[in-house]
């Protein structure tokens, strides 16, 4: 997928508008690592915010109203987001809801897939039959993430059944697994599992794209090569990564916990996103 492409669900020439969006997932509509602007009620800004800071600006320089909302809490499961959010949404009534998730459950052993489509394919549909737009997001493909890239089969499957479910109820589709330019390791944050702001810049960039809007190009090209890691730093900077981030996170799994354990959503109220909201 390029800058140019279009999603097909989109009828050709349109370009929607839109008054309330609100967003639902996990830690990457949160937003995690993309630090927020200052002042910002919340510590990161991500790939949602930047999405509702352009719709907000169309918007306003349309002379209409746009508020927005996001419900996405870190480290939930998508069975987790589908029963707790997207009731949420049904009453707040949006006419734009984002529904991406999945990849916290792909990591689990065990996991039906299938199971997992079924529910996601009902809650996709009873948000569409009120009328809303539906962005969904596939998988990342982990082929170069060391140990996430063992659960490749699985983002793998859980990808297809996105494009499926999207197919079969006019639903639109980020489509994080062909993003060439996150499999560069400069897209991701020293925990290797969320983006950057760099990242999270791209992905609300193709979200403008698949919605018909346009945004900034170039979001799908990839940065230019890095020069190569020496063994050595190689083997420093995975061994901090396990230390850091790997070990705290195999400790809550086991614990049964999780990172966004006693967390409200990050903003649960819908509010209006100002023109200026847009500054970088």
């Amino acid at each position: 997928m390029t800058g140019a492409d279009t999603d097909p669900a989109l009828p050709a020439g349109s370009a929607p508008r839109f008054g309330r969006y609100v967003a639902l997932g996990d830690s990457l509509t949160e937003g995690m690592c993309d630090p927020a602007q200052e002042g910002s009620e919340h510590a990161w800004r991500g790939w949602a915010d930047r999405l509702a800071d352009a719709l907000g600006a169309r918007a306003a320089a349309a002379g209409e109203d746009f508020d927005y909302a996001n419900l996405a809490i870190r480290g939930r499961l998508l069975t987790e987001i589908i029963a707790e959010q997207v009731p949420v949404a049904l009453d707040l009534r949006p006419d734009l809801v984002s529904l991406v998730g999945g990849g916290n459950d792909v990591l689990r052993a065990g996991v039906d897939l299938d199971a997992l489509a079924s529910t996601l394919e009902d809650a996709v549909a009873r948000l569409r039959a009120t009328g809303a737009t539906v962005l969904m997001g596939t998988a990342y493909d982990p082929r170069e993430a060391p140990l996430i890239k063992r659960a490749r089969g699985l983002a793998g499957i859980f990808t297809a059944h996105v494009w499926t479910i999207a197919r079969r109820h006019d639903a639109h589709v980020i489509d994080l697994w062909g993003m060439q330019a996150l499999r560069d390791r400069r897209m991701w944050a020293p925990d290797r599992i969320h983006l950057t702001a760099d990242g999270h810049r791209r992905v609300a960039a193709q979200a403008l794209d698949v919605l018909g809007i346009g945004g900034e190009e170039g979001w799908h090209v990839p940065l230019p090569a890095a020069p190569p890691r020496g063994r050595q730093e190689a083997w420093r900077e995975d061994a901090l990564w396990v230390r850091e981030h790997v070990v705290p996170w195999v400790g809550r799994r086991i614990r049964g916990r999780s990172s966004g354990d006693g967390l409200p959503p990050k903003r649960p109220d819908p509010a209006p996103v100002g023109p200026t909201a847009t500054a970088r």
